[in-house]
Formats: C-alpha cells, sequence, structure tokens
C-alpha cells in the first residue's frame, strides 16, 4: 500500500514538472485541450455508435419535423453538389455562435454526411481517408458542443443512383417559390 501511495505521488509529480514545463517554456494554452478532446472523442465514439443510419432510415428521419440535415463541408463542394434541403455549417466554421445562431435547440435532431458517403462524384464529394472522415470530426465537434440527438449517415451511396435528392446550389435557387 505504501508502495502505491509512493509510486502516484511520483507519478503526480512528474506529471506537475512536466505540465509546469509547458507553461514556462510558453506552450501551455488553456483553449487547447488534447486530453479533454481525446476523452469527449471515445465518449462520442460510444454515442455514435447508436446513431448510424441506412439511407431508408436518414430518407424518413429527413421527413420528420424539425429535423435539420447538416452539411459540414466547404461552401464550395456544397454548392456543388448537396442533400436537398440540408443547411450548410462549414466545419471550420462550427463554433459557439454559429451553433447558437444556426442550431440553437441542443435537442434538435440533426443529420449528418460527408464527402465519404457518396462515390461517382469525385469534385462536389472528394474522398478523405477513412480516419479523417469530415462525419467523424463533426459528430465529435456537435457532441462536443452538447448535441446529443444527432445521427450519421453510415453506407458509401452511388451520387448517380442514390434515392436521396442531391442537388446544386443553382439548382436549389430554382425550385424556391419566387418572392412576392
Amino acid at each position: 500500500m505504501r508502495r502505491q501511495v509512493l509510486i502516484a505521488t511520483i507519478l503526480l509529480a512528474a506529471l506537475a514538472i512536466v505540465a509546469n514545463g509547458q507553461e514556462t517554456s510558453g506552450l501551455y494554452n488553456p483553449s487547447i485541450d488534447m486530453d479533454g478532446f481525446l476523452k469527449v472523442s471515445q465518449d462520442a465514439a460510444k454515442h455514435r455508435s447508436t446513431r448510424r443510419l441506412t439511407e431508408a432510415q436518414f430518407i424518413a428521419a429527413s421527413k420528420e419535423p424539425g429535423v435539420v440535415i447538416l452539411d459540414a463541408r466547404s461552401s464550395e463542394k456544397f454548392n456543388e453538389l448537396h442533400i436537398a434541403g440540408a443547411i450548410n455549417l462549414s466545419f471550420p466554421d462550427i463554433t459557439v455562435d454559429s451553433l447558437a445562431k444556426d442550431l440553437p435547440d441542443k435537442a434538435t435532431k440533426i443529420l449528418i454526411y460527408c464527402n465519404n458517403n457518396f462515390e461517382n462524384a469525385p469534385s462536389a464529394f472528394p474522398t478523405k481517408v477513412a480516419p479523417a472522415s469530415l462525419n467523424l470530426s463533426t459528430y465529435i465537434s456537435l457532441y462536443t458542443y452538447g448535441y446529443r440527438n444527432v445521427y450519421e449517415l453510415g453506407p458509401l451511396l452511388d451520387a448517380k443512383t442514390t434515392k436521396l435528392k442531391l442537388i446544386s446550389a443553382k439548382d436549389e435557387v430554382k425550385v424556391r417559390p419566387a418572392a412576392r
């Protein structure tokens, strides 16, 4: 027992020295928390495991009242081709303020998708390496901000044959009713 206390004390002292060294060397930044990120990422991964949807489930969920389809790709890629009815909040623009403005109710059901959900449209949906899939970053980010009603499109779909309606920003403008 004494030995365990001694080892724990030595470990805590070593951690304090390392932390202090980072603070004094100018590396410490309270606005960047790798340990917190890794912890919330693990929690989000457990949460996400039951929230991946098939194409049919995604379509059905998108028709529910109040549901938001969120596209976190760049506005350029979004404008080129996106799921009809989706809103665009580019991943780098996900902040406290933008979420408060665009998704003020954390209980809102949010459906997400990304580049890696579609093939055969490489300009609009360029493939990322699997561990860098935007779905993962977006899910973790939304979870970190307190959103728990998030669902993700799971499968890889052919952009030319999917049952999801994909449109460009130009097409979306054409289908909106004219202003009176």
